[in-house]
């Protein structure tokens, strides 16, 4: 069985070992993005990840190199990701092959967080049955560790734009006791990343919306 080797190395922050080392520029892991196929737009939101990273190296213990790689279900390059993000608006087309491979990566010790741009969800709904037929997404209590691993959201998920009069959700799948996929859901945590210019967000907002995504890599990375 695959064995994503970090993940092993990883019994909390003050014990990481160095994923990688370019010149100066020492971090702990990389972060995946993914590419799917079915025309959905997974390039969406450039500047998202590496303004999360940025974020993240300054406020927590943690170090990210500052470039996310863009990885995909089906290829072995995975397995080197402790976590992978996914976005877009629209459809999402996993074969037979990469559903198994992702299934394998995720119950191996990978994560995927899985956040809706709008557009997205009758589609990942659809496509994470491939991967897990025997498991239905559940909502995290507010209690959950993802939601205080290194800011507190007492009141879960904060709501970043408005898309249907809906209140943010935070689904996982869970696998024998592991949550091995986090979706969020009706929040859009990724525009709330991007450069302040882009959406013209309120500054509080956009906070919120990057101290919530330095919770949910903390938490990845320590379970």
């Amino acid at each position: 069985m695959k064995k994503i080797f970090l993940i092993l190395t990883i019994l909390g922050l003050g014990s990481f070992q160095l994923f990688s080392q370019q010149g100066n520029n020492q971090y702990h892991f990389k972060i995946g993005k993914l590419k799917y196929e079915g025309g959905g737009d997974w390039y969406s939101n450039p500047t998202s990840l590496p303004n999360l990273i940025a974020f993240i190296n300054e406020h927590t213990n943690v170090r990210i190199d500052e470039v996310e790689d863009v990885v995909e279900a089906g290829g072995s390059q995975i397995y080197q990701y402790p976590y992978v993000y996914m976005t877009g608006h629209g459809n999402v087309s996993f074969t037979d092959a990469e559903a198994k491979n992702l299934r394998q990566y995720l119950i191996s010790g990978g994560f995927l967080h899985i956040d809706d741009n709008y557009g997205m969800d009758k589609y990942i709904r659809r496509e994470m049955k491939k991967v897990f037929p025997e498991l239905e997404f559940v909502d995290l209590p507010f209690n959950h560790g993802i939601y205080n691993s290194h800011f507190i959201f007492p009141k879960g998920l904060p709501k970043i734009h408005e898309h249907d009069n809906k209140p943010p959700e935070g689904l996982a799948l869970i696998y024998e006791g592991n949550v091995v996929c986090y979706y969020t859901y009706e929040t859009d945590l990724g525009d709330g990343w991007e450069d302040q210019l882009v959406h013209n967000d309120p500054e509080e907002l956009r906070q919120q919306s990057l101290m919530m995504g330095a919770n949910i890599v903390v938490w990845a990375i320590n379970h």
